[in-house]
């Protein structure tokens, strides 16, 4: 797309706090940049107050970054389109946005879920969206990266994942830093897969500190979750060393033993008693590891995959189930070899 050294015209699209932290990293490294936001008040808000209040308070906003509501205008004459709406969003944004989008521009999804109810997942929404050859050239960015530390200039590690060698390499060139450092996977479906399972996990670790369990729960979980994530993805043609690297394990440890974890947050409070519907009405913040339950526990039964800790966790969020109840069903599962790569 670019030559080496080549700054690029990048758009945005998403200002929630993941978006807003990659539009940081952009201006950062010389690259200008436009962030959408679909709240017409929040765009002006940011411009006005120089700061994300509301997706990523006390990080002071640059005010070369230029924030709008229009669509069209955000996208037209981009090169690099990075698409981070919420998951269950990314459909009908990018459709709107695809006719302003410049048919060589370069589209990165960095959005982390499954879409509700037909299990596709980003890269699967976008490849629909956009012409064939746009299609192949799509790459997805995923890791372990909480947005205010990113934001914050804090060393991270991610991966660029694309069928094409060479849009995932001009992807780890444009986002590359100092603090920010960017491979590359040609494992399209296990770094998305990996990105979006990791919260349903974390909702469980989460489950798990809010009933004051200690760290041999956590270890055991996030082990017997990665075997689960890994099983899921293999059978939707993933690669299982993607599971071994920064969007699986390294995404999973992050997204369920960090305190900056919304996911892990919720089901904390989950653990102590709370209902979703409550813990949900006070949030501002999109929790993905809701949807993506629902969408994993799904995705299980149509690869006839066993995955006993979705299971528990789709029981806790759908059916109302108590988490302590839950944890005794996982612990007095039918004995099993741990070789078994089926459970």
């Amino acid at each position: 797309m670019t030559a080496k050294g080549h700054l690029v015209d990048a758009a945005v699209v998403g200002a929630g706090s993941w978006g807003t932290a990659l539009a940081h990293l952009l201006h950062r490294n010389g690259h200008c940049v436009r962030l959408w936001s679909y709240e017409e008040d929040l765009a002006r808000s940011i411009e006005e107050l120089g700061e994300n209040q509301s997706y990523l308070p006390g990080i002071a906003f640059p005010p070369e970054i230029r924030v709008s509501n229009q669509l069209d205008e955000v996208v037209s004459g981009a090169e690099l389109i990075i698409s981070v709406s919420p998951a269950q969003f990314v459909d009908r944004v990018m459709r709107e946005a695809a006719p302003a989008v410049d048919p060589g521009a370069l589209v990165v999804s960095a959005s982390k879920g499954i879409e509700i109810p037909t299990l596709r997942r980003m890269d699967e929404v976008l490849e629909e969206i956009f012409s064939p050859h746009m299609a192949k050239r799509l790459v997805v960015l995923s890791g372990p990266s909480f947005a205010s530390e990113v934001a914050g200039g804090q060393p991270t590690a991610i991966v660029a994942a694309s069928e094409s060698a060479e849009a995932r390499l001009e992807v780890q060139r444009v986002f590359r830093s100092p603090t920010f450092r960017v491979y590359t996977n040609p494992d399209v479906v296990g770094v998305g897969l990996g990105g979006a399972l990791k919260n349903v996990i974390a909702l469980a670790s989460g489950v798990c500190a809010g009933l004051d369990f200690g760290h041999n729960t956590q270890a055991a979980l996030l082990t017997r979750g990665l075997a689960e994530i890994t099983r899921l993805g293999v059978a939707m043609g993933a690669k299982t060393s993607t599971f071994y690297g920064l969007a699986g394990i390294g995404d999973l440890v992050l997204t369920c033993t960090g305190e900056l974890s919304r996911n892990r947050m919720v089901g904390t409070r989950l653990g102590r008693g709370e209902s979703l519907e409550t813990i949900l009405s006070e949030m501002t913040a999109v929790v993905e590891g809701v949807r993506t339950t629902f969408a994993a526990h799904e995705l299980a039964k149509r690869f006839e995959v066993e995955m006993p800790i979705v299971s528990q966790v789709y029981a806790i969020l759908k059916e109302g189930k108590a988490p302590l109840d839950a944890v005794g069903d996982l612990m007095l599962r039918d004995p099993r070899s741990e070789s078994d790569s089926t459970v």
